[in-house]
């Protein structure tokens, strides 16, 4: 009887902020189907551990050397088909945050909003939402009960949108026809209209998981600073975390927790602007870490669309 075979690869969703727009590094790939996140096999033999496997991959695969890794999930459907001899294809996820730098040819950066344009609230943006998705959507769902109240709460259409569904509302468009990865893993024709730039494999699946990660740990971990330079001015601090969250704050609140958490401190430097004043730099207070269980910032919730 023949033994089942498992190849494991290491699939990295890496993260920065640029521009105050959230990015995703990919790898192009010359036959012209969609790029895939860096990825390689784990090495059963010569890596020690899967994190430390991943690094080298990193490295290799994009020139950028990670400081912030964390294991995000594994992902393993049948669907995601089968590799040389046939055997089962495991991914185990990570999800890494850096600065803005670049990378090495035939990686490049890709806006995550590309990816996912329902995501971006920010700026009016959510006209994406209600004047594309929301009809076929609603068309979909109509007269399932089931269906409809997945939309209403997973969209926001109707009750309060949640930042961090980020996973959910990609799988409900998914099983809905309306990306193209459906179609791709089913054999069957390219969907009319598809939302959102493709990936290969079901790597944009993993960046949904990733998202709504990084989303959530927002409110709870000073991750924000992984993607930050070493000193900026309280305004790029909020056009970043706006960015990651694809929602705007209000800036005196948003003020207020910052200083409520003691989560930087001022250089005493200043950077200055056309048309206004100097603004402060200030840098992140490693210590807060130590200080308290959960230093990050707490969510407003949106009203329903």
């Amino acid at each position: 009887m023949p033994t089942n075979q498992v190849y494991v690869s290491l699939d990295a969703v890496i993260v920065t902020v640029s521009a105050n727009e959230p990015n995703i590094l990919v790898v192009d790939r010359s036959d012209g189907q969609p790029p895939i996140l860096p990825s390689g096999p784990l090495d059963a033999d010569e890596d020690e551990t899967l994190e430390l496997a991943v690094r080298r991959w990193l490295s290799l695969q994009t020139g950028i050397t990670v400081s912030y890794v964390e294991q995000l999930y594994t992902f393993g459907d049948r669907r995601r088909g089968a590799a040389g001899g046939g055997e089962r294809q495991l991914a185990v996820g990570y999800i890494a945050l850096v600065p803005e730098e670049t990378p090495s040819e035939g990686s490049l950066w890709v806006g995550t909003y590309e990816l996912f344009p329902w995501e971006d609230r920010r700026f009016g943006r959510r006209d994406v939402l209600l004047n594309d998705l929301a009809p076929r959507l609603t068309e979909w769902a109509r007269g399932d009960a089931l269906r409809e109240g997945r939309v209403q709460i997973t969209f926001g259409l109707g009750a309060p949108w949640d930042p961090i569904r980020v996973l959910e509302r990609y799988e409900l468009l998914y099983e809905a026809g309306l990306v193209e990865e459906q179609s791709t893993d089913e054999g069957g024709p390219a969907p009319q209209t598809s939302f959102g730039r493709p990936l290969g494999v079901d790597h944009r699946r993993i960046v949904a998981t990733a998202l709504g990660r990084l989303r959530g740990k927002l409110t709870y971990r000073p991750v924000i600073f992984e993607v930050m330079p070493d000193t900026f001015t309280l305004t790029e601090l909020q056009r970043s975390v706006e960015a990651l969250l694809g929602m705007e704050l209000h800036k005196q609140n948003f003020r207020r927790i910052v200083d409520r958490g003691e989560l930087v401190e001022a250089t005493g430097e200043h950077r200055s602007s056309t048309g206004g004043r100097p603004a402060g730099l200030y840098r992140f207070r490693s210590e807060v870490a130590s200080e308290r269980p959960q230093p990050g910032f707490p969510l407003p919730r949106p009203k329903a669309l």
